[in-house]
């Protein structure tokens, strides 16, 4: 992790042509009597996600500067990588000393939800609701958690920034091997053929080492892409686990058939041999190396992280590495995009809960997130469309970021935005163990469908 204290800075924000978004209301650090300013000496605390890039970095740094110098407060911000952040803010509540605010990558698909549920989540609908109708209703719909205390659901989160699972390729790999990508089928069943025939041409030509098909395939603690690539699977196969009032309906005949063959279509990659051998045990960076160390021909991964950590290489970033969109479904019908909406929280315990909420006010202003979002290069996108139509995205001259945008027109979000039970099934990482169990333990796709699916049941009953 790294610490680093922000104090007053000056700075310009203006001229980034947002004036349809750019009147939001902005909540105010009110002026405080001398008690309570000596009360707040105390550090108050963020934790933020490690950024990727130093633009990222710095864009952040400006914003709270901002904040700071308005409001004659220091933010203490330590930055955490993805592998430790969730555990470590987890310790932190659980020893009663949490950081006032926590962004993390990963958190809501276990982590946020049950907070949420068990009243350690603050209620932060007062900085959501000024800028609500600035926000997708995706991304309102995943920071609305249901908290078990007072049985109500409202806004527990705020919706920083959003991504979905980007598929990328090396097109001088193809080329290798006489293929181009020109031809990389759009029908589902032919896009995945495509990529095996890639691998069959490189071992014809004596190449050991590159894998067609560069899925995640691990149940270990860290990796939440599995869940993520596993899930579009399951959206992909029409499996639709709850009902619209977020009850489980899992067992239901069509859901039974959707993940079985699921399971069967994504375990079968790596039975077949066209899946990197350590792929079961993957954590979530693994993937990304396998493919920069170009081992794999193709792989998934959420956001556009891969293709921007190449871009200071420019032929490497315009001409041999390519994002590409996912095939239609297997019933030939345009695939939902699975949106991960990445959130800031404020803790039910905070001493600094009035700044928080202030600081966090401040950073989800359009002007601000957009200035944000472009220093993190891709990695992250807008939840609020209007910021979509930024020419950065929209008429974007980057064809990763230009091919990701298209993405976020045909959304649909986590089932923990429905009910924060299913938190549970990607703490146990449930469908990491069912992959895992087909793929290398001789496990009939059906048997481990019918294992998970009695698994969620009952971690659904367990739920409190």
């Amino acid at each position: 992790m790294r610490r680093r204290q922000f104090n007053q800075l000056s700075l310009s924000l203006a001229g980034l042509g947002l004036a349809a978004c750019s009147n939001a209301a902005e909540l105010k650090y009110k002026e405080l009597d001398d008690k309570t300013k000596e009360e707040l000496k105390k550090k108050f605390r963020v934790w933020w996600i490690q950024s990727f890039y130093p633009a990222e970095t710095e864009a952040l740094s400006q914003i709270v500067a901002e904040w700071e110098k308005n409001n004659n407060i220091k933010v203490e911000i330590t930055f955490y990588n993805d592998g430790s952040i969730n555990r470590d803010a987890e310790n932190a509540l659980n020893n009663g000393y949490p950081p006032d605010i926590l962004f993390s990558n990963t958190a809501e698909f276990a982590l946020y939800p049950k907070l949420a549920w068990q009243n350690k989540l603050l209620d932060v609908t007062d900085i959501v609701q000024p800028v609500k109708d600035l926000f997708s209703p995706i991304a309102l719909k995943a920071v609305s958690y249901k908290n078990g205390v007072t049985d109500k659901r409202s806004y527990h989160a705020v919706p920083i920034a959003q991504l979905a699972a980007g598929l990328h390729y090396w097109r001088d790999l193809l080329a290798d091997m006489g293929l181009s990508d020109t031809s990389i089928p759009r029908d589902w069943d032919g896009f995945w053929q495509f990529w095996e025939t890639a691998q069959d041409r490189a071992r014809s030509k004596g190449k050991k080492d590159i894998y067609g098909i560069g899925l995640p395939m691990s149940p270990d603690p860290t990796n939440t892409d599995t869940i993520f690539m596993f899930e579009q699977f399951l959206e992909a196969y029409g499996v639709d686990l709850l009902d619209d009032n977020g009850q489980l309906q899992i067992d239901t005949p069509k859901n039974r058939e959707g993940i079985v063959a699921a399971l069967t279509n994504y375990a079968g990659f790596y039975k077949s041999g066209y899946v990197p051998p350590k792929a079961t045990q993957w954590t979530d960076a693994d993937n990304n190396q396998v493919f920069l160390s170009k081992n794999s021909f193709m792989t998934a991964n959420p956001g556009l992280s891969i293709p921007a950590s190449q871009q200071f290489d420019s032929v490497v970033y315009t001409k041999k590495l390519a994002t590409t969109e996912w095939p239609l479904a297997p019933s030939g019908k345009p695939l939902n995009y699975l949106v991960a909406v990445k959130q800031a929280v404020i803790f039910a315990g905070s001493s600094n809960q009035a700044m928080a909420k202030s600081l966090l006010s401040h950073i989800i202003q359009p002007n601000n997130l957009l200035t944000y979002l472009k220093g993190a290069g891709g990695r992250y996108f807008p939840t609020m469309p209007k910021l979509l139509e930024d020419p950065y995205y929209k008429d974007s001259q980057d064809p990763h970021i230009l091919t990701a945008t298209k993405q976020f027109q045909n959304t649909t979000s986590f089932y923990t935005a429905q009910n924060p039970a299913y938190a549970g099934v990607g703490a146990e990482k449930i469908w990491g163990k069912a992959i895992k169990s087909v793929a290398q333990d001789g496990v009939t796709p059906a048997q481990a469908a019918e294992t998970a699916i009695a698994q969620i049941k009952d971690i659904f009953a367990k739920w409190k």
